[in-house]
């Protein structure tokens, strides 16, 4: 069997390369081939739909693990017949936590959340009388969080009005969204992270930080082991499948009774930070689940 391992061009340092070769690893202990191709190497001819490969040599991929966010690519790649792990739209909705927590309202417990309303970049939020409407619905401290980052960046404490209209500014009209501040019933910051492959919860882990109000380890924060009560697995569960996410790392908040709120979702997520705290490899279960997928549809070919 034969994959393509598509990942961004521009994008390569040691903690994607350690993805990589956690993937391709894991498919050569499964007995299938995968090929290294990046986002530059490979083109779709927008107006006839033809696909170009820098690399004429490579086989056509029995499947293709997306791990970008070139999402034209991955839905021509899609209108091509070809299928990603993940596909292009559960990539799309992860990668806006705008558009992630819309998809899911009304099904799954999260934090208050308002659309900081729509602006240009070269225009920015020269008026922010649109702050009243939130604050008539929430208290300070809130989150002011962009729609697009990673790592726990781009996520800010906002105290007063004065601070979030100072942030704003920073941001420059990026999209954002203001959130309720969940407060941890512990010292500092906690959540759970939890990836789902497949139909299952193959690994989960705690986070922690007494110094931040963001628990993400790339923030100083420490991981243990952990085992995720069955609300807080079903929670993962749910939310993967109303995505349509093959793979996925879900984090989830407590609130000051403990009871799980989801925190945001991760198409890509990261899992040496998982592998080091836990042992376990999800790039393992993430081939073995596609194998068997693949398989599955060839016989139902």
């Amino acid at each position: 069997m034969n994959g393509w391992l598509i990942v961004n061009k521009f994008l390569y340092n040691d903690k994607f390369i350690d993805i990589y070769a956690r993937l391709t690893d894991a498919a050569v202990k499964a007995g299938c081939t995968l090929n290294l191709v990046t986002n530059a190497d490979i083109t779709v001819r927008v107006d006839t739909g033809e696909l170009i490969l820098s690399d004429t040599s490579l086989d056509q991929p029995d499947f293709i693990i997306f791990w970008d966010k070139d999402i034209r690519l991955a839905k021509a790649l899609e209108k091509l017949g070809f299928r990603l792990y993940n596909r292009a739209d559960a990539i799309r909705a992860c990668d806006d936590k705008s558009l992630t927590l819309s998809l899911l309202a009304g099904s799954v417990r999260m934090p208050r959340t308002f659309n900081v309303p729509f602006t240009y970049e070269h225009l920015g939020y020269c008026d922010t009388s649109f702050l009243n409407i939130i604050e008539e619905q929430l208290s300070y401290p809130f989150i002011l969080k962009e729609c697009f980052g990673s790592f726990g960046e781009q996520v800010y404490l906002i105290n007063s009005r004065e601070e979030c209209k100072s942030r704003l500014a920073n941001v420059n009209g990026r999209p954002c969204i203001i959130q309720e501040y969940i407060r941890c019933p512990w010292k500092g910051s906690r959540d759970i992270r939890i990836n789902v492959v497949g139909n299952r919860c193959v690994a989960a882990m705690l986070r922690s930080n007494e110094d931040d109000f963001r628990a993400n380890i790339t923030n100083g924060g420490h991981m243990a082991p952990y085992t995720p009560t069955s609300a807080e697995c079903d929670m993962a569960l749910s939310v993967c499948k109303k995505l349509g996410l093959d793979f996925a790392g879900v984090d989830i908040m407590f609130d000051g009774n403990r009871s799980p709120i989801l925190c945001e979702v991760n198409s890509n997520a990261h899992f040496k930070s998982i592998f080091d705290c836990t042992g376990i490899n999800v790039a393992d279960a993430i081939i073995e689940h596609i194998i068997s997928d693949t398989l599955s549809r060839e016989r139902d070919a």
